[in-house]
C-alpha cells in the first residue's frame, strides 16, 4: 500500500487532511502492529505537511516513552504532567501551543521548535495509551482544524 500513498500539495490544511485521511485508513487497514502503523502515520504526516518533528510517545508506567517518529533526535522519556506531551497525557485532551517559549515547563528537545500540538490516543478502556506530538518551526502553526483532523488520525490507531 505504501507505494500508492499519494501526496499532492493542497491549498488548505482542510483539503490536505481530507486527502490524507482515507489514504491512512487504507495504509493501516491490514496491519495490526501499532508500532508499524505509528511509523507509517508519522511518515505520511511528514510527507504531507513537512513539520519539523512528528512522532508518538507511549505510556509506560508513569512515563511517556519515545516511539516511532520523523525528524531529529528527541527526548526519550517524559513524566506525566511535564511539558506539552505530559500535560496532554495528564488532561486526556489535545493541547495546542502557539508559542512554546510561553508554555510553562516546556521541554525543549529542539531549539527549532516554535509551536506544538499534542494529541492523546486512548486504549480500548478509554485510558490514555500515548500521544501524537507534532512540532513546527513556525509560531502559531496549529489551529482547531489540526486538532479535529489529528484526533481523527489517532482514532485510526485504536
Amino acid at each position: 500500500m505504501a507505494e500508492s500513498l499519494r501526496i499532492v500539495p493542497s491549498a488548505t490544511r482542510v483539503s490536505a487532511y481530507a486527502q490524507l485521511l482515507p489514504q491512512l485508513r487504507a495504509l493501516i487497514a491490514d496491519e495490526s502492529d501499532l508500532t508499524a502503523n505509528q511509523a507509517n502515520v508519522s511518515a505520511a504526516l511528514s510527507a504531507q505537511f513537512g513539520f519539523h518533528w512528528i512522532g508518538f510517545y507511549r505510556v509506560q508506567g508513569e512515563e511517556l516513552v519515545l516511539g516511532p517518529f520523523q525528524g531529529p533526535v528527541a527526548c526519550t522519556r517524559i513524566g506525566k504532567g511535564r511539558g506539552v506531551c505530559g500535560t496532554a497525557w495528564e488532561r486526556g485532551a489535545t493541547v495546542i501551543v502557539p508559542d512554546v517559549d510561553l508554555f510553562p515547563g516546556h521541554i525543549a528537545c529542539s531549539a527549532r521548535s516554535r509551536s506544538e500540538i499534542v494529541v492523546p490516543y486512548f486504549d480500548s478502556n478509554g485510558a490514555v495509551a500515548g500521544v501524537l506530538d507534532i512540532d513546527s518551526e513556525r509560531l502559531d502553526d496549529f489551529s482547531e482544524v489540526d486538532r479535529v483532523w489529528l484526533e481523527e488520525v489517532v482514532a485510526l490507531l485504536v
